[in-house]
């Protein structure tokens, strides 16, 4: 066993008091661990003879040792889960709202039911009525870009508004303004080449829109109609609305350097 384990108290077999308490389906731990991507059943069962494995903070070597899906499983120190990776993209059509929970009539959830078998969760929120793209994914550290304060994952809208941008405002928008007492910024705005003065563009890290609508509300401006139409690298070509895809492996790469 290796040294940095030796302190840590050895596991034999659960305890039959466990067992009354495990509500939850057992799995195997090397079918846990192989589950996970990190090696096969025959190698898993190798790292765990050694102590390469800990179970709830304690050291596990017996073979045949079975857990819970939420029990605390770390390979070298590192927490690992047993669902495979998925990212998601989905480019939302009107009429569904962005949640998981049950009740709330047709959510986004229900587009992407037959995307993977895992256990995945939209990063950020679009309206009911709002378009666009929204990445799905049960990626802990993929969430953790898109809430990171200080770097984030850049998102470009189009909008539509009820009447034309007056350019003051553009300009207030672009070089940030005070909303009773906090400073709001974008990343980047401007006009829809081509169009009416009353569609923009604009670029935001926040991972939802109630900053787009508490800015142009500001202005005293609605906004009529929202599209996400990129999500970092990410854009819709070829996914047309109401449709899914996963992300390519160029485009996971992309998304992972930001």
């Amino acid at each position: 066993m290796p040294a940095n384990n030796r302190q840590k108290k050895m596991i034999k077999k659960p305890t039959s008091s466990s067992k009354e308490n495990n509500k939850l389906p057992l799995i195997r731990l090397n079918k846990f661990i192989s589950n996970s991507g990190v090696c096969s059943r025959r190698e898993a069962d190798m790292f765990i003879s050694i102590g390469n494995v800990t179970v709830n903070g304690k050291v596990v070597t017996e073979m045949g040792y079975k857990v819970k899906a939420d029990d605390d499983v770390r390979f070298d120190g590192a927490r690992i889960n047993p669902e495979q990776k998925a990212y998601v993209l989905l480019n939302k059509p009107k009429g569904f709202a962005t949640t998981t929970s049950e009740g709330k009539g047709r959510t986004v959830m229900d587009l992407v039911a037959k995307a993977s078998a895992s256990n995945i969760r939209p990063i950020g929120r679009l309206g009911r009525n709002s378009l666009g793209l929204i990445l799905f994914t049960n990626d802990e550290k993929m969430h953790a870009k898109f809430t990171n304060s200080k770097h984030g994952v850049e998102r470009l809208f189009h909008l539509e508004l009820d009447k034309a941008l007056k350019f003051e405002h553009l300009k207030q928008i672009q070089e940030g303004f005070k909303h009773k007492g906090k400073l709001l910024k974008v990343e980047a705005i401007s006009y829809v080449e081509g169009a009416k003065k009353n569609e923009v563009g604009i670029k935001i890290k926040n991972t939802g829109n109630t900053l787009l609508r508490t800015i142009f509300t500001h202005f005293n401006y609605e906004i009529e109609k929202l599209d996400c139409v990129s999500i970092g690298p990410l854009t819709k070509k070829d996914l047309p609305r109401g449709h899914w895809k996963h992300l390519s492996e160029h485009e996971l790469s992309l998304m992972m350097m930001l």
